[in-house]
């Protein structure tokens, strides 16, 4: 029989491709904007359809919803991640630093002591 994969193993299947170029696996955030969006476009066109009863208008507000709601998604969630990165990278600079400056003159935790200079 077939073993079942470690939960640590990534799968090792063919990725999921949105269309044939989106891969929503590897992508960060591609996979939440496009679930949100389906669900935006199914609220949006389903109200209009309720509230008016014209079919062909709900279905245009539902594809309207659907890139509204899925490109608001997307660019909220990738500029959280760039900030994210940014704070990654600004902590790593600053954590590389003090290990090469710890014990140092150059240290800034290091007290210096006033020199008296003799006149």
């Amino acid at each position: 029989m077939a073993s079942a994969p470690e939960p640590d193993e990534p799968a090792k299947g063919k990725p999921f491709k949105l269309l044939g170029i989106l891969d929503v696996e590897n992508i960060p955030c591609a996979r939440d904007s496009i679930l949100y969006g389906s669900l935006g476009s199914v609220v949006a066109g389903l109200g209009h359809f309720l509230l008016t009863s014209r079919i062909r208008r709900s279905c245009d507000v539902a594809v309207g919803g659907f890139i509204l709601v899925t490109l608001g998604c997307w660019f909220h969630c990738r500029y959280n991640y760039a900030k994210l990165r940014i704070q990654e990278r600004i902590a790593r600079d600053g954590i590389k630093n003090k290990i090469l400056y710890e014990s140092t003159h150059l240290d800034p935790e290091r007290k210096q002591s006033p020199s008296k200079s003799s006149s």
